[in-house]
Order: C-alpha cells, then structure tokens, then sequence
C-alpha cells in the first residue's frame, strides 16, 4: 500500500506541474501601463532652483533601464523627511533617520542617492556596510560631506547590494547632473511600478511665486505606516527644518497614511523633502498657502501610487462618518479598504454591500448593526440595519462598473470622520507576486 501512495503522490505532482506550466504558458502579458494611470503620462515638471537630477543603468538588478537616480540640492538646503515604522526596516532606512535626527548644517547642500532592484533589508552588517560604501563614494565624488547623503533602496528583500555597481556609476550620474532630468529620475526607482509618478503645485507667497514638484515609486506593498513607497519632493521654497518637518508629518497622514493596496508595510518607505532656499521665504503668514501646495503635490502622488496598485483595474474611495471618533472612523475605513473580500467584489463589479457591512463588524470600532448605512456614490444602499427600500441590484451593479467609486459608511454615533483610497484586488496581483523574484 505506501508503494501505490507514493506512486499516486508522484503522479498528482507530475500532473500538477503540468498543468502549472500550461496556466503560465497562457498568462496574458502584463499591461504596459495600469488602466488607472492618468491621462497624458508623466506631468511635464518645471526645474527648480538649486535642483539637479540623473539616471543611470547601473545593473543593479534590472538589465537595460535606468536603476540608480541621483538628486543634488545646492548649499543652503534643508532636508526633512518621514520613514516608515517597520520593526524591520532597511539600513537605508535607519541611516537617513539618523542623519535626519542628526539636523546637519545645510550649507554644503545634500544629495538623494537611490536604486531600484534590491531593498538592501534584512541583510545585516553588510547592508551597513553598503550604504557606509556608497555613502562614502557618493560624498567624495560630490564635494559633500557624508553626512548630508541621504540613501534609499527598493526592491528585493534579503540579497546582498551590489553597490559597487552603484558606485561604478557615479562619474556617470555626476556628470549627468541636469535641472531637468525629472522623467529619467523617477523611472529609475521604479519596480513593479507600470508608469512614473509625478506632480507639481505653485504657491503664492508675499515674496513671490514658489513651486513645489516631485515623484514617488510605489505599487505593491502598501500599507500606510509613513509614507509607504519612496517619494522625493524638491521645493525652491526657503523654510526651517522644524517648520518643514511639522508640515510634512501632517500631510503625510491625510495622503500617504492614508492608502493601501495590500495592507503590506514595506521595510523601504522613505519619504524626503528638499527645500533648496533660493526661492521665496515662508513667513509665518504664508505657511498655509505653502502648505496647501505641498498637500496637493503629497496627495495627486499618493493617490498615483493606488491607481497603480499591482493588477488594480478601480481606485475605491471609502470615506467613513458618523463614528465616535476620528480613530474609530479611520479603524473601520482600513477594514473596508484591506477587506480581500471587499476588494475582489469591487473586482468582479459585485454590489455586495454585505462584504462592507461584515469589515465594519470585524474593524474593533463602536458601530451598532441598526444605525449603520451604506452608500455607492449617491445611491443610498442600506440603513437602520437593513437594505434601503429605494435600492435595486441593478442600480448597485451599474455603480460598480465605474472605474472610480466612492463607497461612505456612516455609523450614525458621532461626528467622528476618516477617509482611505485603495484599490481592487485581482489575479494579476498575484501573478505579479508569484513571479517576482524570476
């Protein structure tokens, strides 16, 4: 008898690998760009005073496309940024936290140095001593002291950084250094990233006119807990480190903490600002006007970065009222939004509102069954506990055919209100992840 079960078993694996081989042989080819993507590509953005920008194809990983960027802030820059909170967070990730902390002297300026392909996380000493490599090359080739080159790194988790092809690379990025070099920049940290994101905003100052532009990587693994990519955010703007600092921390958590593709955090997010100084100063009665544009710039990205979710086909807007809190709102948001269940029925344009009644139960938020309602759009879908009397199926299902929805929950408890955009959930996302590492 364990002779027949082991060849039953062998059997059952040949048949299987078969078959496995026949369903990647019919995979269709992955979309060029996201159904998502907005309109005209990426935005024609201006140059910035005291910002230059390269690419180069290092080799990191990938073969053929740019892979490293380098940005170079003139002397007199800030920098302030955001990192995630993963408990595993990259060294990348821990060194520019400390040279944050650290508050070094602006005058030499500063430099973003960034590749895509590995995420140089979880690879102990020897991711330290990668970015202390690269740092160091960086700060010698640059004219700036090591402590104002900040690193970031994407991609694969776990493998050793080549970063001497990063180095080799550095004669190249200097000398290709240009005001302009916006598109090649945010392709280069691109990974499973189907189009480069991009933005810009100007804001009104007593001193005159100051832009605000920048891009982000992001696709999978995003989960908010920071800024859940990388995003790099360049400003002629003259403003303080501790000014730049509390405004970036805000805004941050009304954009990027504010989506989710996968519920993933990943062990990279990194989130700079550079404020170059040779533009107009923001006085105190200029903050919000400035702030307002970085908001835009912060938020037109984050959303970017949903609608190019791995395999999205619809961008979900669900917006939470009526909770006893702020908190309590944001709990039950994110259940709806990281909800595979609500995600898949927003894939297959399935009206279910059953699915976002079953994440308000499961978020540990106060709700009671017999105040809760349920919107698409305008369509009024359930209240007082049960299905509105003006609903019909096919009002719902027409609804979920639009590639951009806006689903509002309303607890009826409070005045308590959040808002979290996410994506659907489609076998392309798996796809993606199965093959990402080949």
């Amino acid at each position: 008898m364990p002779k027949i079960r082991r060849n039953m078993n062998a059997i059952a694996r040949e048949r299987l690998a078969v078959r496995r081989a026949a369903e990647k042989a019919a995979k269709p080819a992955a979309p060029l760009v996201s159904p998502l993507a907005p309109a005209g590509g990426f935005p024609a953005l201006p140059a910035i005073a005291g910002l230059e920008l390269s690419s180069v194809a290092a080799g990191v990983k990938y073969k053929g496309r740019p892979d490293v960027m380098l940005a170079r802030l003139a002397p007199g820059s800030v920098v302030a940024g955001v990192t995630t909170r993963s408990t595993t967070r990259s060294a990348p990730v821990l060194d520019c936290e400390a040279k944050l902390a650290a508050g070094a002297d602006p005058e030499a300026g500063a430099a973003f140095l960034v590749n895509a392909g590995n995420s140089n996380a979880f690879t102990g000493g020897r991711g330290i001593e990668s970015v202390e490599a690269v740092t160091k090359a960086a700060s010698e080739t640059l004219g700036l002291p090591q402590s104002r080159i900040f690193t970031s790194s994407t991609g694969v988790i776990g493998q050793p950084l080549p970063h001497d092809r990063i180095i080799a690379a550095l004669g190249q990025l200097s000398g290709g250094l240009s005001p302009e070099g916006w598109t090649g920049a945010a392709r280069a940290i691109m990974t499973t990233d189907t189009f480069p994101k991009g933005s810009a905003e100007t804001a009104e100052l007593a001193g005159g006119t100051v832009t605000v532009a920048g891009f982000a990587k992001g696709s999978g693994m995003i989960a908010p807990d920071m800024g859940t990519m990388l995003v790099y955010i360049f400003t002629d703007a003259k403003i303080s480190q501790p000014a730049l600092t509390a405004m970036l921390r805000r805004l941050t958590d009304r954009s990027f903490n504010s989506i989710t593709v996968d519920s993933d955090t990943s062990t990279s997010d990194t989130l700079l600002v550079g404020a170059t100084g040779q533009g107009p100063e923001v006085t105190g009665a200029d903050e919000a006007a400035f702030e307002a544009a970085l908001g835009a710039v912060m938020g037109d990205l984050a959303l970017q970065v949903v609608r190019d979710g791995e395999g999205a086909t619809k961008l979900l807007e669900v917006r939470v009222t009526g909770a006893e809190s702020d908190a309590d709102a944001r709990k039950v948001a994110l259940a709806i939004a990281n909800s595979p269940l609500v995600k898949t029925a927003v894939a297959g344009e399935d009206p279910n509102w059953g699915r976002f009644v079953m994440a308000v139960g499961k978020s540990g938020a106060r709700a009671d069954r017999d105040l809760l309602s349920i919107s698409f759009g305008d369509i009024l879908v359930a209240e007082k506990g049960w299905v509105a009397p003006s609903y019909t199926e096919e009002a719902g299902a027409a609804y979920m055919k639009q590639d951009e929805l806006v689903v509002t929950t309303d607890l009826g408890l409070g005045g308590g209100s959040s808002t979290v955009w996410t994506c659907d959930l489609t076998h392309r996302y798996i796809s993606i992840n199965a093959d990402y590492r080949s």
